[in-house]
């Protein structure tokens, strides 16, 4: 299982919040490039990057930010929040962010998925399925829809989407475990589903939210998925990113 830290960007700073809400802000540092090396020095070979000004905007707001953490650190950035529209995704991969991750637009234009994955191919595009109560929520999380996350999924595969991330809003920033049986769900549900255009092969989740120990990473990783984003855990010291990231080398030989 792969453990990828996270670097949230508000007002140019590394912040988390909790269960997505917007005043509800702690502030770890004003220095993502340095962050982002701590990052690396543990360990990890691909940091999860999401622009929280652009997730509410709508567009990306911090793309000097971005760009110096790509020249400050030789590993994958993963770059979500503001990513609506084929050009957006073209200059985030052009200045050198290895994957997409795309959620409101995967709702309101699921032609920008299709193209991105035409274009630059699924490898490079990840759909993010952030759910409250079950369904999925949009625009930085500030607006809940009637689509459900399982739904979703669905869509997104026959695409051809072959990675999701799945978020339980109400666990993101709580540090209180993740949603084990809701994560188990979206599983089971993706081992059913093969992604257009792929002969074998199933689609890959990702979850993210709650994650407080290395117990946590070991149950989820039971579960089968392919990674895990840590956020607050590492930021609160509840999690040792070095020790957890060797734990996963050990897990996969």
């Amino acid at each position: 299982m792969d453990i990828i830290p996270a670097i949230d960007l508000r007002d140019g700073k590394v912040v988390r919040l909790e269960q997505g809400d917007y005043d509800r802000e702690t502030v770890f540092s004003s220095d993502p490039v340095a962050v982002a090396r701590q990052f690396a020095e543990a360990g990890a070979t691909r940091i999860h990057v999401v622009d929280l000004d652009g997730a509410k905007d709508g567009k990306l707001r911090h793309v000097a930010q971005v760009e110096a953490v790509l020249k400050a650190v030789p590993i994958a950035v993963e770059l979500g929040g503001g990513i609506r529209t084929p050009d957006t995704i073209l200059h985030a991969l052009a200045i050198g962010v290895e994957r997409v991750v795309v959620g409101t637009a995967a709702i309101a234009d699921p032609r920008v998925i299709e193209h991105a994955i035409a274009f630059h191919g699924a490898e490079r595009v990840v759909v993010g399925l952030d759910a409250r109560d079950g369904k999925v929520a949009v625009a930085g999380w500030t607006e809940t829809t009637e689509v459900t996350a399982q739904s979703l999924m669905e869509r997104m595969a026959a695409a051809g989407v072959e990675r999701f991330i799945y978020t339980d809003i109400a666990r993101d920033g709580t540090l209180s475990s993740p949603n084990f049986d809701a994560v188990a769900d979206m599983r089971r549900h993706a081992s059913a589903l093969r992604p257009a255009g792929r002969a074998t092969g199933g689609v890959r989740l990702i979850s993210s939210g709650g994650i407080r120990s290395l117990e946590h990473l070991r149950r989820l990783a039971s579960i089968g998925v392919e990674g895990a984003i840590v956020g607050s855990a590492v930021y609160r010291g509840t999690l040792d990113l070095a020790e957890a990231i060797d734990w996963a080398k050990t897990a996969r030989a």
